[in-house]
């Protein structure tokens, strides 16, 4: 009932018993506090916060727009739904390495178990566009030792996210990597990688928890969990994989709607209301107060 019973310090400690413990897991991306309740029931081991994700739900585009507050806000009512530990999406960390260090404070503060900054300039554009641009190794490295002393919770997971490997190549990535870890990062994120191979040419370099982000429409192909485990991933996330299936069902219906005036071919679809209702837990908060909860629920629908 409302909340997670998880404080958020267990569920930073979680996150680092999952990192460590020889075997994949899966993030997928919650664009609702009610899809990271979803999430959970599923199964999977914790919730990834998308920057893509708060901006498309805000109708912006993925290039900064966003603010801490904004981020803070959103990722903390997603995040206090779920058991599971959440890591959000900070972009470059909202300015300069002062900013960085209030980001990281924000974000704890909201409940958060970790969160990644990455090195690209502001305005920065989605990781599997071209034309982006990297800031150079010392600001990048200043963003992490920023993050990483700023933290007060040691359990809070400072991952890095570099996109150089788009503009400079895998080798300069690997390089980074390395300097971001020596800089602080517990955990590093290399964005746009093109094979398996450039994935263990990022594990070979560090000795930190690295991350895979198998988005569609991306710069690579949709590798599998076991894939990836074989070449030394430890996190992969779907960042956006649940927004543009909700969506995608709802410009569906909307186009159903208009042409034939109904919805009724589109119900056996839909989440029944039953359904709607057990995962908002309906129940529980009956049991606790039935002037809350005082009818029967239909079995249809």
């Amino acid at each position: 009932m409302l909340y997670s019973t998880t404080t958020p310090e267990q569920k930073r400690l979680r996150l680092r018993e999952l990192l460590t413990s020889g075997t994949i897991v899966q993030f997928p991306g919650a664009f609702n506090p009610l899809s990271a309740r979803l999430i959970e029931e599923k199964g999977f081991a914790g919730v990834y916060i998308s920057g893509e994700v708060l901006a498309n739900d805000l109708g912006l585009p993925d290039i900064g727009l966003t603010t801490l507050t904004e981020v803070a806000t959103r990722a903390g009512q997603i995040a206090r739904m779920t058991d599971l530990p959440a890591i959000v999406d900070a972009d470059t960390g909202f300015g300069e390495p002062m900013n960085v260090a209030r980001t990281v404070q924000e974000i704890e503060n909201a409940g958060l178990a970790g969160l990644h900054i990455e090195d690209q300039f502001n305005p920065k554009r989605c990781g599997h566009l071209d034309g982006k641009n990297v800031v150079d190794l010392e600001t990048a490295t200043k963003r992490i030792r920023a993050a990483a002393v700023a933290r007060r919770d040691p359990n809070f997971l400072i991952m890095a996210r570099t996109d150089i490997r788009a503009v400079d190549g895998l080798e300069a990535a690997q390089d980074r990597a390395k300097a971001l870890v020596e800089a602080g990062a517990d955990a590093i994120f290399p964005e746009a990688m093109a094979t398996l191979e450039e994935f263990k040419a990022i594990r070979d370099a560090v000795n930190v928890p690295i991350l895979a982000n198998m988005t569609e429409f991306g710069k690579g192909d949709l590798f599998t969990a076991d894939q990836l485990q074989k070449v030394g991933v430890n996190m992969v996330i779907y960042p956006v994989t649940l927004l543009r299936s909700a969506m995608g069902a709802a410009e569906r219906v909307l186009s159903t709607l208009k042409s034939l005036g109904t919805q009724q071919v589109r119900v056996p679809e839909m989440l029944t209301r039953v359904r709607l209702y057990d995962l908002v837990d309906y129940e529980s908060y009956n049991k606790f107060d039935s002037g809350v909860f005082n009818f029967q629920l239909p079995n249809i629908r």
